[in-house]
Order: structure tokens, then sequence, then C-alpha cells
């Protein structure tokens, strides 16, 4: 436990904190590529491009099972790359 108190907690998902070493290395079970985590007013998720898949978040866990994932259409990948692109 002496481990996680040293961990900077830096996002909030659902309420619930999530450490940014954790969102670092989670990574799509398809494709192993990256993940964007995606927040709106209606909903958060995790999303890789790579693979086109959408994972949801249940109660600040996020569902990284590829049967439960969305695969999105290539014009939403398009989008939610372009907006949460480095600028």
């Amino acid at each position: 436990m002496q481990a996680l108190d040293r961990l900077v907690w830096t996002r909030e998902i659902s309420g619930m904190p999530v450490a940014q070493p954790l969102l670092e290395i989670l990574r799509c079970p398809e494709s192993l590529g990256e993940l964007i985590y995606v927040e709106s007013e209606s909903e958060e998720f995790l999303f890789c491009p790579q693979s086109q898949l959408k994972y949801r978040i249940d109660d600040g866990i996020p569902v990284m099972l590829i049967g439960e994932a969305e695969r999105l259409d290539d014009a939403s990948c398009k989008a939610l790359v372009a907006s949460h692109a480095v600028k």
C-alpha cells in the first residue's frame, strides 16, 4: 500500500481518482495500442485509434474486454483523434 501512497492522482473517472501511471500503462487488448481518455457531459471512455475500439468505463473501472467494446466508424475515429491531438 505504501507504493500507492506515492502515486500522484491526476485524473478522476466517475468520481474515482485514477493514477496517471495507470492510464499510461493501459493498452488496447486487441492492438496493444495506446488509449485516449475521452470525457464528455454524457459519458467517459477509453478509445484506441489503432483498433478503433471504444471501451466504456463503469463506476470508474475501464471495461477492457474486446467483446464488450464498440468499434467506431472511420469518421468518428478521425473526429476523436483530431479533438485530442496535442496542439
